[in-house]
């Protein structure tokens, strides 16, 4: 076990690690020094894939020593040798089973950077938080009801230590949600949010994902623990946690939202993806299934995969519905988004299918039939958007319009992390948080762990 600075070309797990023979100045003008936990989802990296200026660019990477970490260390590595704007990035690694506690003891970093294993996640926040250090963790923060209640302590922990914790929403970042939020807030076009029924919700986002895809133009390889419910999560703790925050952020904006009487739960369930073990072998590159899955494998050779979620409730009296799925591999396109959001007079729906050439496409949607009242709004309300988004448009779509949007904004998942970084910068020069972002935080993932907790299993 040693401290040593990851050069260009370095990542064979074979290796021997060699010591720092003196520790480089740090940079006095970065108030913020990274330090990145136990990197074992590609989100970790992604945070690096860009520079930012009042970061320190050497980073502290503590981690057990295998795969994860080489593949993380990899990714870095990749955006450090790319041929135009090369990060610059200088890893010191510590691996070796005490690296939480070695984290701890060093605190070379002020920012912890958590994305990774989610059985530990909790713990790890609430560790960091009580150490005095900021966190920025990658979705879920908590992934059942035991983790929430550790969840909620940690927050309260941050407010004593005033130490910022926040999580990764990158779907935030992306435009067609964006203009869905600014569009809902035009009273003169969207009318009133509608409450909707249990079973006609006002508000319904899902999005399916794929286990077999690229990441920064390479193959994804998986872990093993990724497609195990007590460790990454059943699917709407873990990737409903987007939706659900698009539910708050876009349709109660800057409202602090108690989870504790503003949100009624309903009815959820789950459903599995059925994997065979070749299609697990070209995902993980292991050619068999590890003992803590079996359970869940069935003719010897099916992984039924905690794939698929669906969770409806309310808040505040608005009926809402979040459906995350997981299926192999798309035939087309990549992951998709759907949503829509019903107004008493029109109805703003994303789509991101074939006829968008799987695109997310936003459309403006007449309640009753289209007239002059409707086009005059939707004119006036996209010049309205269009100052604040220069280029924004729309075009006559059947009784609607799509609206057009220009290319420049369309700049992909992975840009979307260092737009997160870029807001979290910004809190933390502030000292602040906005004042709803910990109520609705933890309204999230109130819901995100209710419905794990109740989900029924439906076929």
């Amino acid at each position: 076990m040693a401290i040593l600075p990851v050069l260009a070309g370095c990542g064979d797990e074979g290796e021997k690690q060699k010591p720092v023979a003196k520790e480089e100045k740090k940079n006095p003008a970065a108030a913020i020094r990274l330090i990145t936990l136990d990197p074992g989802h590609f989100h970790a990296a992604l945070v690096q894939k860009t520079m930012y200026p009042g970061i320190d660019p050497e980073v502290y990477v503590y981690a057990p020593d295998g795969p994860e970490v080489t593949a993380h260390l990899a990714l870095i590595d990749q955006y450090k040798s790319r041929p135009e704007n090369p990060a610059t990035w200088k890893e010191v690694v510590y691996t070796g089973t005490d690296y939480l506690n070695k984290m701890l003891s060093e605190k070379k970093g002020n920012v912890v950077v958590l994305s990774g294993n989610n059985r530990q996640k909790t713990e790890f926040i609430q560790q960091s938080v009580d150490a005095g250090l900021n966190v920025l963790a990658d979705k879920p923060m908590a992934i059942n009801d035991g983790d929430f209640l550790l969840l909620t302590k940690s927050f309260d922990e941050a407010k004593a230590k005033k130490v910022l914790l926040y999580d990764i929403m990158t779907e935030r970042s992306e435009i067609t949600n964006i203009l869905q939020k600014e569009l809902a807030a035009i009273p003169e076009l969207f009318g009133e949010l509608t409450k909707g029924t249990p079973e006609n919700p006002a508000i319904l986002l899902e999005s399916v994902h794929y286990y077999y895809k690229f990441v920064s133009g390479k193959g994804l390889t998986r872990p093993v623990w990724f497609f195990d419910p007590l460790q990454q999560g059943e699917a709407i703790a873990d990737v409903g946690t987007h939706l659900v925050d698009l539910v708050n952020w876009e349709f109660f904006p800057e409202q602090a939202l108690d989870y504790k009487s503003d949100i009624v739960m309903g009815k959820s369930r789950i459903w599995f993806t059925p994997m065979t073990l070749s299609q697990f072998s070209a995902v993980t590159k292991k050619d068999s299934f590890p003992d803590f899955l079996k359970k869940y494998v069935v003719k010897d050779s099916i992984l039924q995969t905690h794939s698929n979620g669906e969770v409806n409730y309310s808040v505040k009296g608005v009926h809402a519905r979040v459906i995350a799925r997981w299926d192999y591999q798309a035939k087309e396109g990549g992951d998709t988004h759907y949503a829509i959001a019903k107004g008493s007079k029109v109805n703003l729906v994303i789509k991101q299918g074939k006829e968008e050439k799987y695109l997310p496409t936003l459309y403006i949607m007449p309640v009753k039939s289209r007239d002059k009242a409707f086009d005059t709004a939707v004119s006036a309300a996209v010049m309205k958007i269009a100052a604040k988004y220069p280029g924004i448009s729309t075009q006559k779509y059947k009784d609607g319009f799509q609206v057009i949007i220009p290319d420049s904004y369309k700049v992909g998942h992975e840009a979307h992390f260092a737009q997160v970084m870029e807001r979290y910068l910004a809190y933390l020069k502030d000292g602040n948080l906005p004042s709803w972002e910990i109520p609705n935080m933890l309204a999230k993932y109130h819901v995100t762990t209710q419905s794990a907790k109740t989900s029924e299993l439906s076929k």
